[in-house]
């Protein structure tokens, strides 16, 4: 799941370490109840017990976090062996991430989209959609005018007005991107719930990256032009 086991990837996955009965493959050992390592394959969402849908119970999910710190937490562990510390040490640490990634929606369907391989991490495509562009090109030339007026003391005040409308503008596209990436993610859960074969899947998760990449770039151009008009 994560770069962080170490110490501990001894022990089998779904056979307890310490009793050597079926662990039931959670986070402690159904028989005996000892912490147990998880497997590479166990991902944020099934960290939490979480099928890989994209509309996730939020308020059950923070619950779920608070227990699970209360169980995890390295305090429970001080009288422990050595390897069932470095286990709650990690295993906490773990829960973090987890519980940051899956409670913000962005951050999930990008998280599911890394796991898939459909998506590189820290890369985006940053071009213009093409229904856009020319809309795009006006803003463009807004900024420069707007970053010439001031290096030569001139007025700002129709500039202003002009970048201003422009980013209420792209702001509600923005906001219309956001409704529409909620819809994509019903049809992500849809076939979730359906069992959709891979080659469905692969189709939604294709149409979510798309729906992403347009997301970044013009959440970026409401921040660029949020940011130059704070500088004037």
């Amino acid at each position: 799941m994560s770069a962080t086991k170490t110490q501990t990837e001894a022990a089998p996955l779904l056979s307890c370490w310490s009793c050597k009965a079926s662990s039931g493959g959670g986070h402690f050992c159904a028989a005996c109840g000892k912490i147990q390592p998880l497997g590479d394959d166990v991902d944020y969402f099934a960290f939490f017990a979480l099928l890989r849908k994209l509309k996730i119970d939020e308020p059950g999910l923070e619950q779920r976090f608070h227990q699970l710190s209360w169980k995890l937490h390295p305090d429970n562990f001080v009288a422990a062996p050595e390897y069932e510390r470095n286990l709650a040490l990690e295993r906490s640490s773990e829960l973090n991430d987890a519980y940051r990634t899956l409670r913000d929606p962005i951050l999930r369907v990008e998280y599911l989209l890394l796991r898939a391989g459909v998506r590189k991490e820290g890369t985006t495509k940053q071009q213009a959609p093409p229904e856009l562009l020319e809309e795009v090109f006006e803003l463009n030339e807004s900024l420069d005018e707007l970053r010439e007026a001031k290096a030569d003391g001139g007025d700002l005040t129709e500039l202003r007005a002009r970048l201003a409308d422009a980013r209420k503008n792209f702001q509600e596209k923005l906001d219309e991107v956001d409704a529409e990436l909620q819809s994509v993610f019903g049809e992500w859960d849809a076939a979730i719930d359906a069992a959709a074969d891979d080659q469905t899947q692969r189709a939604v998760m294709a149409k979510l990256n798309e729906v992403l990449n347009r997301r970044s770039y013009i959440r970026n151009l409401v921040r660029s032009v949020g940011e130059e008009l704070g500088q004037s």
